[in-house]
């Protein structure tokens, strides 16, 4: 085995935790809308005629939304090419900080999004309006809060870590 920087581990790069986290976050929120409307028998859109198309166009732009906030926190982790590193960012990390951050863009997003999908379906004011604001004030609205917050925090804990990979103990280089 030779002593190359991969073999050693570290923290994960911050373009795979954020592969990663957005991938939990599509999964998180699907799972967790499904289960609360299960839960409470209720769907999501509760308005005959409107279709999917609002809610699968909310959950795509709250994921890009999700994925943009929390790469705006992982960048710091990041040298940037072709300049001397910054000494106040030597050993930089990203702040848990952002995973509050996600969670409000994917909020926020995903209301919003759905109000106007709502609207663009042929739907009055008063409909959309009703739809975005149910979403906003029930459990909905805190799922897809909720989503974004572990997602992003799981994405953040990977580019913050600092542990090596797991090991066998007949893997140890000094038992040779």
């Amino acid at each position: 085995m030779t002593g190359s920087p991969d073999s050693t581990g570290g923290p994960v790069r911050p373009i795979v935790a954020l592969a990663l986290a957005t991938v939990s976050f599509i999964a998180l929120v699907i799972f967790a809308l499904g289960m609360v409307s299960l839960a409470v028998g209720a769907d999501i859109v509760e308005v005959r005629g409107l279709g999917q198309i609002p809610g699968i166009v909310a959950t795509a732009l709250a994921t890009a939304a999700f994925a943009l906030s929390l790469w705006l926190t992982l960048r710091r982790a990041v040298p940037s090419r072709g300049s001397a590193p910054d000494p106040r960012l030597a050993g930089a990390r990203p702040s848990f900080w952002g995973a509050l951050w996600a969670a409000l863009a994917c909020y926020v997003v995903y209301v919003v999004t759905m109000w106007i999908g709502v609207l663009s379906t042929g739907a009055d004011l008063a409909v959309a309006t009703g739809v975005a604001g149910r979403i906003a004030t029930t459990w909905f609205g805190v799922v897809v809060a909720a989503s974004g917050a572990v997602a992003a925090w799981g994405g953040i804990a990977l580019v913050r870590t600092r542990a090596q990979r797991p090991r066998w103990p007949w893997e140890d280089e000094f038992d040779e």
